[in-house]
C-alpha cells in the first residue's frame, strides 16, 4: 500500500548562508505517531528508504526565487524539472514552494534558499477537516457564525506557516427541488475564511477557522459544503440538507392623510419561527431631503411593531431594517432585512383658468400667419438686396480711390445743355458759309481759308 507524507520545511525572510553547506545534524524523517516536528538544521534532512513519495512544502521570502533540491548523489532537482520529469510534481508560488517527489532517493537531503536555521519540518499524517453544522432552521438575511478546524492525527496543526496558505470556504449547493424558489439556482460561494485574527477570526493562528456570512440568496432548499482546497490537501464535508425561509417579518406603511400627519411603518412578526417578545429592531430612515435618522425599537410581547416616520412632503423613503432575538429552536440570531422603500408623487399644481377671450382660435392663427410670413419675408429680402448692393457700391470706391488712384468723375447729360450746344454749333457754321462766300481771306477766328480752285 503506497504511504502518503506530507512534509512542510518553514521558511521566513533571511537569505540563505554560505554556512547552510556545513553538516552539524541530519534528522531522519520519519513517523513514530507521536513527533510530527522535526528540527530542520542547516537546510538539511534526510528520507527514509521506506517512503514511496513525499510532498515537501518550503516558505520563503514573497517574491524570492524558487527554492533548490540537492539530492544525495549530488543532482539538484530545479522548478522547472518538473516539466518533463513524471515524479516531480512543483507548485511555485508568490512565498511558497510546493514539492511532490514519487520514489525519492534515500539518504541526507539539501535545500538551497531563503530559509531560517530554526526551521522546522512537519510531518502530517492523516488529515481530517471537521466543523459545525449548521442549524436546521434559517431564513433569508440572517447572519450566520460558523467554525472549522484542519487536524493532523486528529490534533489541531500548529504550524503558523501552514496556516498562512489554507483557507476554509463555504458554499450552498441547490438541490434544485422544483417546489422550492431556488430551483435551478446552482452553487452559492457564501464565505471564505483564514486563520488570521481578522474579520470575524477570533484568534490567530490558533488553528481555528471562525467566520460569519450572511444568507443573502434566494429561500429554498440547500445542501452546505465546507471543503478545504490547496495544492497540499483537500477535505470536503457535506452537511445534511437545510431549508432556508423567507423572512420572518412582513412590511407595510400607511401613509400620511394630512401634511401634519407622520407616516406609520408596521412590521409583522411571524411567531412560527421566531419568538416576537425577543425581537428588538435597530435601523435607519434616509428622508427625501437627505436627512438620516437612526432609531431602535425594543422588544415588546406582541406581534407587530410600528415605527413613525416624519412627513418631508414628497419624495422618496428609504427604511434599513436590522433584527434580533430568538427563534423558536431557542438559538439566537441576527438578520438584515432588505430595505424598505416607499415614495410620495409629487402634488399636482391647479392651473388657473383662462379667459375665453383671449384664446386665439386655429382658424384666426391659419388666416394671420400668412401674411405676416409674407411680410416678413420681404423685408428680409429687401434688407438683403440693400446690404449687398451697399457693400458692392463701397467696395468699388474703395478700390478706385486707394488702389488704382483715379479720381470719381460723374458724365452726366442734361437735354438742355445738349440743345445749345447744337445751337452754337450751327451758328458757327453759317458764318463760315458767309466768309466763304464773300471771299474773305480770314475768318474771325484766325484761320487760313482755303483759296484752291475747283477744277471747274
Amino acid at each position: 500500500m503506497k504511504t502518503m507524507y506530507f512534509v512542510t520545511a518553514l521558511c521566513a525572510a533571511s537569505l540563505f548562508t554560505g554556512n547552510a553547506y556545513g553538516v552539524k545534524q541530519v534528522e531522519v524523517l520519519k513517523r513514530d505517531g507521536h513527533q510530527n516536528e522535526i528540527p530542520l538544521l542547516d537546510n538539511r534532512f534526510r528520507i527514509d528508504s521506506k517512503i514511496d513519495e513525499i510532498t515537501l512544502l518550503f516558505f520563503r521570502k514573497s517574491g524570492a526565487p524558487a527554492v533548490i533540491l540537492v539530492r544525495p548523489d549530488g543532482s539538484k532537482y530545479f522548478a522547472t524539472d518538473s516539466v518533463k520529469n513524471p515524479n516531480l510534481d512543483w507548485f511555485d508560488e508568490l512565498s511558497y514552494d510546493l514539492v511532490t517527489i514519487k520514489k525519492p532517493m534515500a539518504g541526507p537531503w539539501q535545500v538551497i534558499g531563503s530559509v531560517l536555521p530554526d526551521s522546522r519540518i512537519v510531518v502530517l499524517g492523516e488529515i481530517s477537516l471537521e466543523a459545525e453544522p449548521l442549524p436546521s432552521m434559517l431564513f433569508r438575511g440572517e447572519t450566520i457564525k460558523i467554525t472549522g478546524k484542519i487536524l493532523n492525527d486528529g490534533e489541531p496543526i500548529n504550524t503558523n506557516l501552514f496556516r498562512d496558505v489554507v483557507s476554509l470556504n463555504v458554499d450552498f449547493v441547490s438541490t434544485n427541488n422544483e417546489n422550492f424558489a431556488n430551483f435551478g439556482a446552482g452553487i452559492q460561494e457564501v464565505a471564505e475564511f483564514k486563520d488570521d485574527g481578522r474579520g470575524f477570526d477570533e484568534r490567530p493562528k490558533d488553528g481555528v477557522f471562525t467566520g460569519e456570512f450572511t444568507l443573502d440568496f434566494p429561500a429554498g432548499e440547500w445542501t452546505p459544503e465546507l471543503y478545504v482546497a490547496t495544492p497540499l490537501l483537500q477535505r470536503r464535508i457535506v452537511q445534511n440538507t437545510i431549508e432556508v425561509h423567507e423572512p420572518p417579518f412582513v412590511t407595510e406603511v400607511a401613509l400620511a392623510e394630512q401634511d401634519t400627519d407622520e407616516h406609520l411603518l408596521t412590521i409583522n412578526i411571524d411567531p412560527s419561527i421566531v419568538k416576537p417578545e425577543t425581537v428588538i429592531i435597530q435601523g435607519k430612515i434616509y428622508y427625501p431631503n437627505n436627512e438620516e435618522q437612526m432609531f431602535t425599537i425594543d422588544a415588546a410581547a406582541k406581534d407587530s411593531r410600528q415605527l413613525s416616520v416624519k412627513n418631508y412632503d414628497w419624495g422618496r423613503y428609504s427604511v434599513e431594517l436590522s433584527v434580533f432575538g430568538t427563534n423558536i429552536n431557542g438559538r439566537e440570531f441576527m438578520a438584515t432585512l432588505p430595505t424598505y422603500k416607499f415614495e410620495i408623487e409629487r402634488p399636482i399644481e391647479a392651473v388657473p383658468e383662462i379667459d375665453p377671450a383671449t384664446i386665439i382660435t386655429p382658424d384666426k392663427m391659419i388666416e394671420s400667419e400668412p401674411a405676416e410670413e409674407k411680410m416678413a419675408t420681404s423685408t428680409i429680402i429687401s434688407l438683403i438686396v440693400g446690404c449687398n448692393t451697399l457693400i458692392l457700391l463701397l467696395g468699388w470706391l474703395l478700390i478706385r480711390i486707394f488702389v488704382q488712384k483715379k479720381p470719381i468723375k460723374f458724365k452726366v447729360k442734361l437735354p438742355f445743355l445738349k440743345k445749345k450746344k447744337t445751337s452754337e454749333g450751327g451758328v458757327a457754321d453759317t458764318e463760315k458759309n458767309q466768309v466763304g462766300k464773300n471771299g474773305s481771306k480770314n475768318d474771325r477766328s484766325g484761320e487760313i481759308l482755303n483759296l484752291s480752285m475747283t477744277d471747274d
